[in-house]
């Protein structure tokens, strides 16, 4: 006697909904599994994407010198992580031909005030190709320029936010503020920006490089130059990245007498910043799914555990079918379509719940979510091999009943 698949099925879709209730809490676990998987490896590939899309707002032309190796730690090859100055942000303005535009900064949080108004600002001390080299947009007046540098004046460009916290809504131009009690004029508003990487770029403060390290930070004792955080570079286009980082390494290392030592600067440019970053939200996504998929493993546990229940239930009703004909191999299916047919159904519904919660998500968080037909496929499928997995055992326990001990019983 062959095995009718459509008749099995239909008898546990009979049987599981005479027992609504335990089949739904049955199901819950790989319900809430396939929702997991399908949310998590979206949230892990959109943040991917929001990482991917913060280095590319920054031209893919980008270079950042930072002090210390970053392969071995930021105080590596130093006494001291300040291995840069501004003179070697000069010298690579002036020597390095692959590169269009050089942008020192020196940053410190700080108390920035307008009579009673007061906030606490980014304010970093920079020169006038920071416009440039990180693509400021200006709303009002405008940014740095050579005068300003050169004269070291006490002049501010704010960031939309301080702007409106220090202002409200006049105009600030022309107006003054103070950091540090030092008196600044301001000469422009830069337009909103949002953050980057955590950091509200809104809540800055740009002032000249010399002014910061001589008045507001004060001069490093014993430095014939600043020392400064950052040195972001722009190369002259994208296929002049890799000469310009090149070029740079060679002459820093000649600047600071480094013919045998290690570097002790890091030379990156946006595509290593963003190899580094794809590799930590590819195990980000992974360690999600990974996390996720437990819970369908659960979900499977649960499956067997009630499965278990039901031959102990139905000990009557396996011992009437085998004693009018029906073959161990009936009964062994019957349940073990019940189980898959459990987690099938669950596996549905858990995913109608995992599209809905990117769909939130996207609404809701500045994550770019997809649906990952990938995930859908995958999650699906463990919870159909789940069902099958976790019933073989329960379905073989039904099958080795013996009839006559099954109806006395």
């Amino acid at each position: 006697m062959s095995i009718n698949l459509l008749e099995n099925a239909t008898m546990a879709v009979k049987t599981l909904n005479a027992n609504r209730l335990r089949s739904g809490l049955t199901m819950l676990g790989i319900i809430i599994g396939n929702a997991s998987v399908i949310a998590m490896v979206a949230a892990g590939q959109a943040a991917q994407g929001y990482v991917t899309r913060q280095f590319e707002s920054l031209g893919t032309n980008i270079l950042f010198i930072t002090p210390g190796d970053a392969q071995r730690g930021p105080g590596a090859g130093a006494s001291r992580a300040d291995t840069l100055t501004l003179a070697d942000a000069e010298a690579i303005a002036a020597e390095v031909l692959a590169v269009s535009a050089v942008s020192p900064e020196k940053t410190e949080r700080l108390r920035v005030t307008r009579g009673a108004a007061e906030t606490q600002s980014n304010v970093i001390g920079t020169t006038p190709d920071y416009l440039t080299v990180r693509q400021i947009t200006l709303a009002q007046g405008r940014f740095l320029n050579p005068v300003d540098s050169q004269a070291n004046g006490p002049v501010a460009v704010l960031g939309s936010e301080v702007a409106k916290t220090l202002f409200g809504s006049q105009v600030p131009l022309n107006q003054s503020i103070r950091v540090k009690n030092l008196r600044f004029e301001v000469i422009g508003v830069v337009a909103p920006r949002g953050s980057s990487f955590g950091q509200n770029q809104d809540e800055a403060v740009y002032i000249p490089i010399g002014v910061m390290a001589n008045q507001v930070t004060g001069q490093e004792v014993g430095k014939t130059s600043p020392s400064v955080q950052t040195i972001a570079v722009s190369a002259r286009d994208e296929t002049q990245a890799s000469a310009a980082q090149y070029q740079m390494t060679n002459l820093l290392r000649l600047r600071h007498g480094l013919f045998q030592d290690d570097n002790d600067f890091t030379v990156q440019s946006q595509q290593d910043l963003l190899t580094t970053a794809a590799s930590i939200t590819d195990m980000l996504v992974l360690v999600l799914g990974f996390t996720a998929g437990i819970s369908l493993l659960v979900g499977g546990i649960g499956i067997m555990n009630i499965m278990l229940v039901s031959v102990t239930e139905r000990t009557q009703e396996i011992g009437l079918r085998k004693a009018i004909g029906a073959k161990g191999r009936d009964i062994s299916a019957q349940f073990t379509i019940e189980a898959i047919v459990l987690a099938v159904i669950g596996g549905a519904i858990g995913t109608g719940l995992g599209i809905a919660s990117i769909v939130v998500m996207t609404l809701t968080t500045p994550l770019i979510a997809g649906v990952s037909l990938g995930a859908i496929a995958i999650s699906f499928s463990v919870s159909g091999a789940i069902g099958l997995v976790f019933g073989i055992v329960p379905a073989r326990r039904a099958a080795q009943l013996d009839p006559i001990v099954a109806l006395r019983s």
